[in-house]
C-alpha cells in the first residue's frame, strides 16, 4: 500500500501522526484561493514542483492530482514488488477514484478558452476526473482493465470494491486500486456554496460541529487473490463490501440514514459476518450537521450496541475522492498494529444519538474493521478489512 496526506508521505509517517494525535489541518501555504487566509485545510506540505522533482518528472507535464497519485501508487507498487512485466500484463488492472481530477487547472483552461486566436487548450485533455488514472496507466504502462470512479466521496472506496470484484470474477489477477484528490478552487468554491466549510478544525460527531475541512491526498492498495499471494507480505483481507444509493438528496443522506445503513448491512452480508463481529469503524465522520447525525442513526439501526468508532478526517481533512482509500490504509494499520486512533476536538455528543467516538489512542484486539465512505447523491460504500 502507498499513501500521502497532510499528516505524512508514507504509511509509517501517517501512523506516527495518528498515534500521537497530530493533525495536518491548518493554514494552506501552496493552495491559491480567496479562501486560503480564511479557512483551514489539510494541505500536503510541499509545492507541486518539489513533489514532481522528487519523483523525477516535470511538473509541466502533470497536474498536482497526477503527482499525488503517482507518489502513492509508486509506493504501493514498490511495496508489492510488482515487476515491469507484471504491470504490463493484461491481468493487472488499475482502478482509480477522483473528484477533482484535472479541475485543479480550471483557471488555466478558462484563460485559454478566452484567449483570442487559440483553437484548443492543452489543459483540456488533463481536465477530466479520469485524467490522473490515464496518467498512471501511461506512466506504468498498465496492461489490463483501467477504470475511474467519480462518485464523490465514495469514489476510491468504490474503486477498491470494484477491484475486489474483478479478482473474485477472474477478470484480473492483480489490481492497483485507490484514489486521489488535490485542493482545487472548483471544489472549495462548491463546498463553500453549500455552507458546510468550517472556519476552525473540524469536530466530527460533536454537538457543536461547524462543518468540514477540505484536504488533499492519495492512497493505493495492491489487491491479489488469496491463492496468488500465499508467499507474499499480506497486510489484511478485503472481507466484505457494500454499496447503496438512497437517492434522497443531491448532497445529503436521509434522516434515517438509509444509504449508510444499507451499505454497512450489505458489507456484512458479503463478508459473512454479523454486526457484533465488527470491532471498530473508521466512520465517514465529515463533521457536517447532516452526515454525523445520519451516520450515527444508521449505526444505531444496525448494531445493538455500536462498536468503537472514530473519524480520521480530523487529521487529514476531507480528501474527497481519495478518502475511501486513505481510510482503507488507516483501517489496515488498525489491524496491523492492533490499535485505534482517536477523533480530535470532540467534546459533547449529538443530543439525538448520544454516541461518543474514541477520544484517545488505544491498543485493542481487532479482527474486523469497517470503513465508511458516503458520497453526494447518496452513494454510500462500506468496506470491511479483516486480520490475516
Amino acid at each position: 500500500m502507498g499513501i500521502i496526506t497532510a499528516i505524512g508521505e508514507t504509511a509509517d509517517e501517517n501512523r506516527n501522526s495518528l498515534v500521537h494525535a497530530r493533525t495536518g489541518i491548518g493554514k494552506a501555504r501552496f493552495f491559491n484561493s480567496r479562501y486560503t487566509a480564511q479557512l483551514p485545510f489539510g494541505e500536503i506540505n510541499h509545492a507541486t514542483a518539489f513533489l514532481a522533482e522528487r519523483l523525477g518528472i516535470g511538473s509541466h507535464i502533470a497536474t498536482r492530482t497526477d503527482i499525488l497519485a503517482l507518489h502513492a501508487a509508486k509506493q504501493a507498487i514498490d511495496d508489492a514488488l510488482l515487476s515491469e512485466n507484471e504491470l504490463t500484463d493484461s491481468t493487472t488492472a488499475l482502478i482509480g477514484g477522483s473528484t477533482v481530477g484535472g479541475m485543479c487547472l480550471t483557471d488555466e483552461m478558462y484563460a485559454d478558452a478566452n484567449a483570442t486566436g487559440t483553437s484548443s487548450s492543452p489543459y483540456l485533455t488533463s481536465y477530466s476526473n479520469s485524467a490522473n488514472t490515464s496518467f498512471l496507466r501511461r506512466y506504468f504502462n498498465i496492461g489490463g482493465i483501467t477504470n475511474t470512479f467519480n462518485t464523490a466521496c465514495s469514489s476510491s472506496a468504490n474503486a477498491i470494491m470494484y477491484g475486489a470484484r474483478l479478482l473474485k470474477n477472474g477478470l484480473a489477477k492483480k489490481v492497483i486500486a485507490g484514489g486521489v484528490d488535490s485542493l482545487s478552487k472548483y471544489t472549495v468554491n462548491g463546498f463553500n456554496a453549500l455552507m458546510i466549510l468550517a472556519g476552525e478544525p473540524c469536530r466530527p460527531f460533536d454537538l457543536e460541529r461547524k462543518g468540514l475541512n477540505l484536504g488533499e491526498g492519495a492512497a493505493f492498495l495492491v489487491l491479489e487473490r488469496e491463492e496468488d499471494a500465499a508467499e507474499k507480505k499480506v497486510y489484511a483481507e478485503v472481507k466484505g463490501y457494500g454499496n447503496s444509493n438512497d437517492a434522497f438528496h443531491p448532497s445529503s443522506t436521509s434522516p434515517e440514514g438509509d444509504g449508510p445503513y444499507w451499505s454497512m448491512k450489505k458489507a456484512l452480508e458479503t463478508a459473512g459476518l454479523q454486526p457484533g463481529d465488527i470491532d471498530f469503524i473508521n466512520a465517514h465522520g465529515t463533521a457536517t450537521e447532516n452526515n454525523d447525525e445520519t451516520e450515527s442513526a444508521a449505526m444505531l439501526r444496525l448494531f445493538d450496541r455500536p462498536p468503537a468508532f472514530a473519524s480520521t478526517k480530523s487529521y487529514t481533512g476531507h480528501t474527497l475522492g481519495a478518502a475511501g482509500a486513505v481510510e482503507a490504509v488507516y483501517s489496515i494499520l488498525n489491524l496491523q498494529y492492533q490499535e485505534v486512533y482517536p477523533s480530535l476536538h470532540f467534546n459533547v455528543p449529538i443530543t439525538t444519538t448520544g454516541l461518543k467516538p474514541v477520544m484517545q489512542y488505544e491498543q485493542r484486539s481487532l479482527n474486523h474493521v469497517m470503513s465508511n465512505s458516503f458520497g453526494f447523491g447518496g452513494n454510500c460504500t462500506s468496506l470491511i478489512f479483516s486480520k490475516i
